[in-house]
């Protein structure tokens, strides 16, 4: 299964002709695995450096909790967390830097000290998020998700999951095209663990390449998640093991980012299943 070629993220065209690992870089206390993991600056840039050694090809920095149950924080605030950040690491870092935001006021001053990606679990639904990506440059992810962070997880219900996430996603994709974002800026992420069961997650994960509309490279976020926990029992900080499944089974349906946590061992299991699956550039293996 071939994967399209290139994303283009602002003044870098990256290459997706095999599949490539999102490294997660959240400064905020409450995120569902890492939350308060770095405590001050120079730990959270320190870890942005270290993402990129291991091979990283984005680094996506986020500033509000997106767990289920989690309330959301005020834009100052998220602004507060993120942009230095942002402006460090896109100074100094060879890859793009993602804003993992929502809000159109953050994704407008990130952008402006230096991402190159904005990363939006509503798929620039907010007023004026469209507005401001079309005036930029930068790549965007449209992710599906139903309802809202803090009740996403109760009951959620579907008649057919994975038709429903398609439909959504190909009305966003045409959203964007209508204001002029063009194809090669657009990435859809299917929104794993946000309003779903676990039964949505393994059939959207099952049926993955039929998520796919209009050729457009998929982003797959599955690392440390909830399904894992309740497939194997363990606490997040133990999920590295069913993390690296689910990654390699998603490079194996077609898709071309991985967003993970655990970024040296996720670019090893993405590199080899890409080799396996075709999706690589890996010449001939050696013993």
């Amino acid at each position: 299964m071939s994967c399209p070629g290139v994303l283009q993220c602002g003044d870098y065209r990256l290459d997706l002709t095999q599949p490539v690992v999102m490294g997660v870089l959240n400064v905020t206390p409450d995120s569902f695995s890492d939350g308060g993991a770095y405590p001050d600056l120079q730990a959270v840039l320190d870890r942005g450096r270290q993402m990129v050694e291991q091979g990283a090809a984005i680094v996506d920095v986020g500033g509000e909790s997106t767990r289920p149950g989690s309330l959301g924080v005020d834009v100052a605030e998220e602004k507060r967390r993120v942009l230095p950040v942002i402006e460090v690491l896109a100074s100094e870092l060879s890859v793009p830097i993602s804003i993992d935001t929502r809000k159109p006021e953050v994704m407008r001053e990130a952008i402006a000290v230096g991402a190159s990606m904005v990363n939006d679990v509503v798929a620039l639904r907010e007023s004026g998020g469209l507005e401001v990506v079309a005036r930029s440059k930068v790549a965007v992810c449209l992710m599906h998700m139903k309802g809202e962070p803090a009740t996403m997880q109760q009951d959620p219900t579907y008649v057919d999951v994975v038709a429903e996430v398609r439909e959504f996603l190909e009305a966003r994709v045409a959203a964007c095209r209508g204001v002029g974002i063009a194809s090669d800026r657009l990435v859809i992420d299917p929104g794993f663990g946000f309003g779903k069961t676990l039964a949505h997650n393994l059939q959207l994960l099952d049926r993955l390449a039929g998520l796919r509309c209009a050729d457009l490279p998929l982003l797959v976020g599955l690392s440390r998640k909830g399904m894992i926990g309740a497939l194997t029992g363990r606490p997040a900080e133990g999920r590295l093991a069913g993390s690296l499944a689910l990654a390699t089974l998603a490079v194996a349906r077609g898709a071309s980012i991985i967003r993970a946590h655990d970024v040296a061992e996720t670019v090893d299991a993405v590199r080899v299943a890409g080799a396996v699956c075709g999706n690589s550039k890996v010449g001939a293996l050696h013993e």
